[in-house]
Order: structure tokens, then sequence, then C-alpha cells
């Protein structure tokens, strides 16, 4: 009984402000010490180790490293322009080109916290001088940022299927729409306040020209998640073998084709893509540790009894697995989440007839806009120090965004074929 109470303890560490992988790592270790199981203690942080080491999970330091590459190569810039030349002249232009550029970007790096640090940095500064508040500035740039965990290439999808041993290029596949559909959405409330508020127009109206000089410079990057898709889904190479050939794309076009890259920069590079790889699979190692003295706990078969004894209509039960999924993405990040939840929910779902990769999208969905959740989400604290503006303000003004999430989360719940079509025509399901 002592043991199944790790959780609770687990959430007391994430209140005093214990790093998440810390935390991970101390409830189940001093509770089973409590418990007199020492040899479960060894087997618990063997774990960590065994639980990073993994083929799969190698695709993560190398899209990093692509995303890192790019951004420093001045990939960024062009997608921005490419995005303003579309978009820039309508009302509150420069918030549709952050929306628009967060979902070009998503194709290259798949992280929010690189989306929200690369355009971040270029965008609030720009946005505010165009007359927007700094807050709001902020707080779309966090929105808009979980848009890139969700369009492949995807971490979170790579860490889903390889916990629950699903397809990355199903899981890539079904996430294009939702990506699509979060950024429209996102669109849509942005054309809302610019009305009722009377945003700026960032630029005139370019002619086909301009937007044809756009395009060509944003060309090369643009054919980056085309390469990875297109490998993947030809059977040319793994995931993992895709997220090295980005990083040599990225290699190619950043030193021979745009030359905006020097070999004095690559130490740099290397040491930012390294320490954000360090903390992602630390994360995945440790959540793989807790998960299993969550098995050593019966605690799946405890929670599934639970969720099961709450209702047996599927459809009321997703609706309670939303609530509780945004309830957890609000202080926990999507890699443990899923690692330490896939296992337990993932099969209660499918026993109910939910199609596993639908279950994937909405779990990865759910969780991803967690990262823009107040009080812990990752990317409103990456929006503050870029910006310089308070954590509480940007979760203030992020509110009518995360709505518009909130509705997107439970469209691609109930309609299934959201996720499922793309990956249906392309023979994954």
């Amino acid at each position: 009984m002592m043991l199944s109470l790790f959780l609770p303890l687990f959430l007391v560490f994430l209140f005093l402000g214990l790093p998440v992988v810390f935390g991970l790592i101390a409830a189940p270790g001093i509770l089973l010490w409590m418990n007199g199981q020492e040899r479960d203690i060894a087997l618990l942080y063997r774990n960590v180790y065994q639980g990073m080491d993994s083929f799969p999970l190698m695709a993560i330091p190398f899209f990093m490293l692509a995303g890192e590459l790019m951004n420093r190569g001045g990939i960024t810039l062009r997608l921005v322009e490419f995005a303003q030349a579309l978009m820039g002249h309508l009302r509150g232009g420069l918030a549709h080109v952050n929306v628009l550029s967060s979902i070009l970007f998503a194709g290259l790096s798949g992280s929010a916290v690189a989306d929200t640090s690369a355009l971040g940095s270029m965008l609030i500064p720009a946005m505010e001088k165009q007359g927007y508040t700094r807050k709001f500035a902020a707080a779309i740039t966090a929105a808009s940022s979980v848009i890139g965990p969700i369009i492949p290439p995807s971490g979170i999808m790579i860490i889903y299927a390889y916990v629950m041993g699903e397809s990355v290029a199903a899981l890539f596949l079904a996430g294009i729409v939702p990506g699509l559909l979060m950024g429209g959405g996102l669109m849509i409330m942005v054309k809302v306040l610019a009305d009722k508020y009377d945003f700026p127009v960032a630029t005139r109206r370019q002619t086909w020209g301009e937007k044809g000089q756009a395009s060509l410079k944003a060309f090369w990057p643009l054919l980056t998640p085309i390469i990875i898709m297109g490998g993947i889904l030809g059977g040319v190479f793994t995931p993992t073998e895709a997220a090295a050939v980005a990083v040599g794309y990225a290699l190619f076009i950043g030193f021979f084709v745009l030359r905006t890259l020097t070999l004095r920069e690559l130490p740099d590079i290397l040491s930012r893509a390294g320490i954000t790889s360090a903390v992602v699979l630390l994360l995945v190692g440790a959540a793989m540790a807790f998960k299993t003295v969550a098995s050593l706990a019966r605690t799946p078969e405890q929670l599934a009894s639970i969720i099961l004894s709450l209702s047996d209509n599927p459809l009321m039960l997703l609706f309670l697995i939303n609530i509780l999924l945004f309830f957890v993405g609000m202080f926990l990040d999507a890699g443990p989440a899923i690692i330490i939840l896939g296992p337990i929910l993932g099969p209660i779902f499918v026993s109910l007839g939910v199609e596993p990769v639908h279950f994937a999208m909405i779990m990865a969905v759910n969780l991803t806009v967690g990262l823009a959740t107040p009080p812990m989400g990752l990317v409103l604290f990456v929006a503050s120090s870029v910006s310089g503006e308070k954590v509480e303000t940007i979760a203030r003004a992020i509110i009518p965004f995360l709505l518009v999430e909130v509705i997107v989360i439970f469209l691609i719940t109930y309609i299934p074929a959201i996720s499922l079509t793309i990956p249906r025509l392309a023979g994954f399901l």
C-alpha cells in the first residue's frame, strides 16, 4: 500500500519546486527504501539508463541538432520573411505571421521550446515596435509554439511510438491535420482580436514577384520536412536515420547553399543541442524508471479499475480523460507524462474501441497544449525569458488562445477522421 503513495509524493515534490527529473526518481526511491525494498532501488536507478538506451530515441538529439543548425543558419529569418510575404498585409499581420511561422518551423525542429526561443527573439520585439503589447506578443508566441510537437517531425510522437509500440510514420501523418487545425484556430482568434482592438497591418500587400522571391529564399528550408517524411514513408530510412539525414541536410544548406554557418559556430551549436537533448533524455530515463515502480505497485491496474468504474460510456470517459490530461499537462512535461500514463490509459481505451493512433493524438495534443498552460507550462517560462514579461502576465494574456486550443482538442477527440484520414490514405492503418 505504501508504494501507491509515490504519485502523491511526486506531486508534492513538484509543488515544492524540485526539478521534474529528480522528483521522478526521488519519490519512488524514498518509498522503496521506507518499504525495505533496497534491491528494487537498484533496479529503479538501473532503469534510468536503460530507459535512454534505445535506437529510436536517438532521433531526438538529431532533430534537436538539426533545429539548432537551422536556427543559427538564418533559416528562421527566411521562414518569417516567407510568412510575412503571405500574411503581413492582413490586420494583425505580425500576429498571423507568428502563427504561420510556427507551422513552418514545426516541420524543421518539432520542438515547442526551440520555436518559442527562435521565433520569439525575432518577432516579439518586432511586434512591440508595431504597437502590440509585449504580453500579447509573448502570449501568441507561446500559444502557437505548441504546434511544433504536433506537426511532424515530433519528439513526443517518437517517445509515444517507443513506449506504446506504434508506427512512428503513422503518428507523424496523424499529426498533420490536428497541427494545421490548431494553427487555423489561432489565426481565427487573432482576426477576432485584431478587429476588436484595431491591430496594425505589418506590411503592404506584396506583389506576386515579391512573394516569389520570398518563396525562393524559403525553398531549401521548406524542403526539409519533405525529405524527412518522404524518406520515412518511402521506406528509404527509419525515423532515427531520417533525423541524422536532417542534420546532414542542415549542415549542407548552412555551409554550402546559404553560406550562413561557419566552423567557429559549430562548438556552441553542438553544446546547445547536447544540453537540450540531455534534459529530454534524462526526463525519458527517469520516467521509464518511475513507470517500473508503478508496475511493481500495480498502479496501472488500480487506475484502470477506477477509470472504468466511473462510466461505461466511451464518449464520457474520453471527456474525463481529456480533463485529466489537461490537468497533468499543467504540471508535467509531455514526454514523462506519455511514458507514465500511456501504458495505463492506452490499453483501456483501445479495449473500448478507440483506434490506438487516434488515442495517441488525443494524448499527445492534450499534453502538448499543457506546455503553454499555467502554472508550470514550460514555454510560458521560455516566452518570459525571451520577452522580459512576467509569467503571470503572459498567462493571463494567453487565455483566449488556450480556449481555442481546448476546442481543437475536443474536435480531435470526437471526430477521429481528423487524425486518421491521412494515415489511412497512406496505408498505415
